[in-house]
Order: structure tokens, then C-alpha cells, then sequence
């Protein structure tokens, strides 16, 4: 039946508060071919259009309104139970990129007065592929530049500079316009020992990038890190490290494993 949840239906479920926080894209129920990604439109950016290293592919842009607006009044983004920090604009706009894969995926807004928006959709489009390895960064602090790194069996490295890499694997999402994600996706991972590796790089302001430490909007930044196996599927097991980044220069080794 076409109103079963295995044909994609709807689910926007909005509570505590009205208006609720907002969610435009994606929507609910049954996609096909994927969104568009415009986030080098300015119109579609905020607060600075992600720049595309020629490796983001998959990467769609989730859009909607804050009900409480203003940078400084950060709300929440959860997507597949990656949880990240969402800043908006002064008028409460935001867009966040993510790599979706095929498969069910899901999206909860929660802005800073606990308003709530959740949508449930389908990506049936088959050229995406489904990770079976992904690594997911999100930190709490927009002018920060917070990168990645993983070390692959093979001795690949995955970062801003190299972000595909020949074994399959590579960073789908490299953000430099806030507080994430970054992503790192593998869909055929190989076995062996993997390392991940977060390094507070240094800050990005109305100049360009600085390393000037004053600018920091808190004292402790908190980069979350959340490692995903088999995402979407039955055999899902996750992971999620906070690791605290207190200057310039930190870097830290978030998780050695074998897979």
C-alpha cells in the first residue's frame, strides 16, 4: 500500500512549541535522483558557500529556519543519529550539507527553545551508495576549522588536502564554512587497522582564515565524533567520542580499530 512506511511515507512530527524549528529540504516520503546541491549559490550558503575540492560527491544540502534566530543561539541537527551543532543566520536560516545514502534516512531540528521538527524520507536513487563505514565530525564552535584525518589499512590518508583516496574511501563532506560535518565514507571498507584523528586547524573569520585565539567563542571546544558500521541496516553499530580541543595545534587520536 502506498500509505506504509516501506513506500516512504511522511513523518513531520512537530511538538513543544509553535512555530516549530523548520525543516524545507529534504522532505518527507519517497526521493528519487537525490537533491540538488546549491550551495555555491549565495542564496543557498550560509555563512560562507562550502568550497567544493572536486570530492564531494553524494552531498546535499539540508535547508530550514530556526524559530529562535541568531548565531548565537546555536540549535541542533541530527541526522541518522549523528548528532551536530546548527547555527543560523539572523533571521534563523540555515544549510547544512550531508552525504545521504540510498536507503531510509532521517532528520531532526531541535532549536535552542527545544522546538522540534522531524522528517523520514527514502532515497531511492541507486547511484548513491550505502556506507558501510562513516565517520562523522561536527564540533561547537562556528569560526573554528576543526579537520579529519583517517589512516586506511593500506596507509592512506584521508584529509582536507587528499580527500579521495584509490581504495574507495575519502571525505564526501569537507566543511569550512562552520561547525561541520566532516565526513569520511567507505562503501566496500577494507580489513585492517584503521586511526582516526581530529586537529583544531585554526579559526575562519570575516579575514580569511587566522590563527588568532582570541576570536574562539568558547573556551573548550568539543569536537563530536561519531563511527558508524553498516549504517541503515541491521547489523548498525555505532560509536560517538567527545573530545575537548583547547588551542590551536591539538591533535588528538580519536579511535584506533580494526575492521
Amino acid at each position: 500500500m502506498k500509505n506504509t512506511i516501506a513506500f516512504g511515507a511522511i513523518i513531520a512530527l512537530t511538538c513543544l512549541s509553535v512555530p516549530a524549528a523548520e525543516i524545507d529540504k529534504p522532505v518527507g516520503g519517497w526521493n528519487y535522483g537525490g537533491l540538488i546541491d546549491r550551495s555555491g549559490d549565495a542564496a543557498y550558503a550560509y555563512p560562507n558557500p562550502p568550497i567544493d575540492r572536486g570530492a564531494q560527491r553524494h552531498r546535499s544540502l539540508i535547508q530550514g529556519r530556526l524559530k529562535a534566530a541568531g548565531p548565537r543561539k546555536p540549535g541542533t541537527l541530527i541526522v541518522n543519529g549523528n548528532a551536530m551543532t546548527l547555527y543560523a543566520g539572523e533571521d534563523g536560516r540555515y544549510a547544512r550539507p550531508y552525504a545521504f545514502g540510498a536507503g531510509s534516512n532521517s532528520i531532526e531540528v531541535r532549536d535552542n527553545d527545544r522546538s522540534v521538527k522531524r522528517v523520514q524520507f527514502y532515497e531511492a536513487n541507486a547511484g548513491r551508495p550505502q556506507p558501510r563505514l562513516r565517520v562523522a565530525l561536527a564540533w561547537d564552535d562556528s569560526q573554528a576549522e576543526v579537520d579529519m584525518h583517517v589512516i586506511t589499512p593500506d596507509g592512506q590518508h584521508a584529509f582536507w588536502a587528499h580527500p579521495v583516496l584509490s581504495n574507495g574511501g575519502g571525505l564526501d563532506v569537507d566543511s569550512v564554512d562552520g561547525p561541520g560535518p566532516e565526513m569520511f565514507t567507505a562503501a566496500a571498507p577494507l580489513h585492517g587497522d584503521y586511526h582516526i584523528f581530529v586537529n583544531y586547524w585554526g579559526n575562519f573569520g570575516a579575514g580569511g582564515y587566522h590563527f588568532d585565539e582570541s576570536t574562539r567563542e568558547i573556551p573548550v571546544i568539543t569536537a563530536r565524533i561519531s563511527l558508524v558500521f553498516d549504517e541503515n541496516t541491521l547489523a548498525e553499530k555505532r560509536e560517538t567520542f567527545l573530545i575537548p580541543l583547547r588551542k590551536i595545534g591539538d591533535l588528538t587520536l580519536v579511535k584506533s580499530f580494526r575492521r
